[in-house]
């Protein structure tokens, strides 16, 4: 990772994204890299009991949300995905040009979310994580950084600090308005630190609850517990300010502390922080986009099969993911 922080000063030349319809066809190495993003991101939304969340039971805390348009938001994203993984591939480094690619596809990502959705906000703040994930992801494989979630991360980071001269200073959504109201720095701060909240306290997480042979559902449960335990969520800030924040992170805790979703003790505490979010209207939308990038994190170190480094053997055989 030195050597591509090193490089960072280094200007790239913008790219314009094509016109809807131009954009060439995506490698094999993206589209597999597009194929991960987009399950990640709806094994995400299929997970239950999610507090305050859409899952397979029903819309959580959300009037304009359900399941299925999730989950065709999801797959509508796939080729934004893989183009955005064909910029981390042909990027000569971790620079300006890469992270304004990237923010330009990410842009033009939310229009074909917006439309497949009928202009609800399903997954902007995924496309953020993901796409930058994705990215560095392509770009990592080039640079010789393998598939690791540390170089991954360290290296979506790297991008997520630079400028991107074309974005707009203000969007007025609600995220980025929660974040000057109560002073917390939001999905941006969490991408330019490398996403800490996923490596330090998700993937932990994770892996803990399978290692005492837990099923996969409830390992990713509580992955998702230890997000909201310590998350400072813009999500739930702007549905239920600070209070709802309190009320979610406590109970957050309270699960993992009697012993986690797959205890019945805490699957006691569970309800009671699903019930609790529901009558406060608020829902941990960060923390789901956290859980996503997880996932796709995750399923790129242990299924090398599907990941960077065998999407190589895919080129091969023909293979062409989505």
């Amino acid at each position: 990772m030195a050597g591509a922080t090193a490089r960072i000063l280094q200007v790239q030349a913008p790219q314009t994204p094509y016109a809807p319809g131009q954009r060439p066809a995506a490698s094999a190495q993206a589209e597999a890299l597009a194929g991960l993003a987009v399950s990640a991101i709806a094994e995400e939304a299929r997970l239950s009991p999610k507090p305050g969340l859409v899952d397979s039971r029903g819309n959580g805390a959300h009037a304009d949300l359900t399941l299925p348009l999730m989950l065709r938001s999801a797959h509508a994203l796939g080729p934004s995905f893989a183009a955005m993984a064909d910029a981390g591939l042909q990027a000569p480094r971790v620079g300006y040009g890469l992270r304004e690619q990237l923010g330009a596809l990410g842009r033009e990502a939310e229009a074909v979310m917006l439309s497949a959705t009928g202009g609800v906000n399903t997954h902007r703040g995924a496309i953020w994580c993901i796409g930058l994930l994705v990215g560095a992801a392509a770009h990592a494989s080039t640079a010789g950084l393998g598939a690791g979630a540390g170089s991954i991360s360290a290296t979506a980071g790297a991008i997520a600090s630079l400028a991107d001269r074309h974005r707009p200073v203000l969007t007025g959504n609600k995220g980025e308005l929660a974040c000057l109201a109560y002073g917390v720095g939001g999905a941006r701060a969490q991408a330019r630190a490398g996403f800490p909240h996923v490596t330090r306290l998700a993937l932990p997480a994770l892996r803990r609850s399978r290692a005492r042979g837990e099923p996969e559902s409830t390992a990713r449960l509580n992955a998702l517990l230890a997000l909201m335990s310590e998350l400072d969520d813009t999500c739930v800030l702007a549905r239920s300010g600070r209070p709802g924040l309190d009320f979610m992170q406590a109970g957050a805790r309270a699960v993992l502390l009697a012993g986690g979703a797959g205890t019945v003790a805490g699957r006691r505490h569970l309800r009671s922080l699903d019930a609790g979010m529901l009558a406060r209207r608020a829902s941990p939308g960060g923390a789901a986009d956290l859980l996503a990038a997880t996932i796709f994190l995750d399923r790129l170190s242990q299924d090398r099969t599907a990941g960077v480094t065998a999407a190589k053997t895919a080129e091969k055989s023909g293979f062409r993911g989505l």
